[in-house]
């Protein structure tokens, strides 16, 4: 299906308003919506927040009666059921579009082609396909929950040029600068869960909370267009605050960490050998069964899948982050790379168990490279 400049132009913008929901809508997906008449846009929304009006919504209100005969282009599959929301399909037959775009369709089961058909038996002209990948590339933890039964993961490190994280005594405030630190919170932001383990946790006694001011811009780029950058208002409002995931066996977490003060929603996972006191009684806490004595990580993933989340960061050891990388769980690496050497002493980057051969050791690909600061920012894909 061949589409014209103005159709990319038009699904371009709504791609760039489905962006303005990247830190807000989960567990749903970011979406938005143009209401165009040839080359007028008489209508636009995207999706803000999860249980509120779809972008679709949004569109279809500022467009008015002038949606009736214009052409509505969405970055996903308009719904078709009644969920917190009436479905988005109705909306659009009732208004009386000539034409709806798609970028993407909806694979959630209770849409999965049924808002198309809805449209199609309308007598709406229907038609897909045009900037998927990067609609898709935008809502990659979405589909990766709804397709693979588990979030996106990525995996979060700070190294030295000498690819360490530590010095010998455990010290590593800061390896990265400054800059480097506020640009992981634009990462924890779109994260619908992060996720550590207890050795971090009493080695470093971190917060895992996103720490941004209301307003802030986010200098990521989610790799529309060719690494296209737009510059977002982050709502850090407390009720978007990601899930903090522990992996503690053995409940070690002490009573005084932050990771248990209240502060952000946590997840406590513990083996099938221990029994919580009441440390955890202002915390949830969930059972995984124990694979090499650890709890099973793929168990936990599809736990967390079931909870809805779609984006899983991890800020881990190089024990945790190794496992991910051994059993083939991790998707991308956020990686930043400072100008500063540790010595071949320090701590390493990841534990992993030793390749035979260079065919055998696991390779990844950059997909971008950006500077931040004094530091390199890497992002890599399996």
């Amino acid at each position: 299906m061949e589409f014209s400049a103005l159709d990319h132009a038009h699904m371009a913008r709504a791609l760039r308003l489905a962006e303005l929901g990247l830190c807000t809508t989960q567990p749903n997906p970011r979406v938005g919506c143009v209401l165009a008449r040839d080359e007028e846009i008489v209508g636009e929304g995207w999706h803000q927040r999860a249980g509120e009006a779809h972008a679709e919504v949004f569109a279809l209100r500022a467009a008015g009666e002038r949606a009736r005969g214009a052409t509505a282009y969405v970055t996903l599959e308009p719904c078709a059921h009644f969920g917190k929301t009436p479905p988005c399909a109705d909306a659009l037959i009732a208004a009386g579009v000539l034409r709806v775009v798609v970028a993407h369709e909806d694979p959630f089961h209770k849409v999965d082609g049924q808002g198309l058909a809805k449209l199609h038996a309308a007598g709406i002209i229907v038609e897909t396909g045009l900037m998927r990948d990067a609609a898709r590339e935008l809502n990659r933890g979405f589909f990766s929950r709804v397709e693979r039964k588990r979030p996106w993961l990525r995996v979060k490190l700070a190294m030295s040029l000498d690819g360490r994280t530590a010095l010998a005594n455990g010290d590593s405030k800061w390896i990265s600068g400054e800059a480097a630190r506020a640009d992981v919170q634009h990462w924890r932001a779109r994260s619908s869960a992060i996720m550590t383990g207890s050795g971090t946790v009493l080695a470093d006694d971190p917060s895992l909370t996103v720490r941004m001011r209301k307003g802030g811009q986010s200098q990521f780029s989610p790799l529309l267009n060719g690494g296209m950058q737009t510059a977002l208002e982050i709502d850090s409002d407390p009720l978007f605050e990601p899930l903090r995931v522990v992996l503690d066996r053995t409940l070690r977490t002490p009573r005084a960490a932050k990771v248990l003060d209240g502060s952000a929603p946590t997840l406590i996972v513990h083996g099938t050998d221990t029994k919580p006191d009441d440390r955890f009684a202002h915390v949830e806490l969930a059972v995984a069964p124990l694979r090499d004595g650890q709890p099973d990580l793929a168990h936990v993933l599809r736990m967390l899948a079931e909870r809805g989340v779609n984006e899983l960061q991890v800020e881990a050891g190089a024990t945790l982050c190794g496992a991910l990388f051994a059993v083939g769980l991790v998707d991308e690496l956020l990686l930043y790379i400072a100008p500063i050497l540790l010595g071949d002493r320090g701590h390493a980057l990841l534990r992993l168990p030793a390749f035979e051969a260079i065919d055998a050791a696991p390779r990844m690909r950059i997909v971008e490279q950006r500077q931040v600061g004094d530091d390199q920012r890497l992002l890599l894909r399996a």
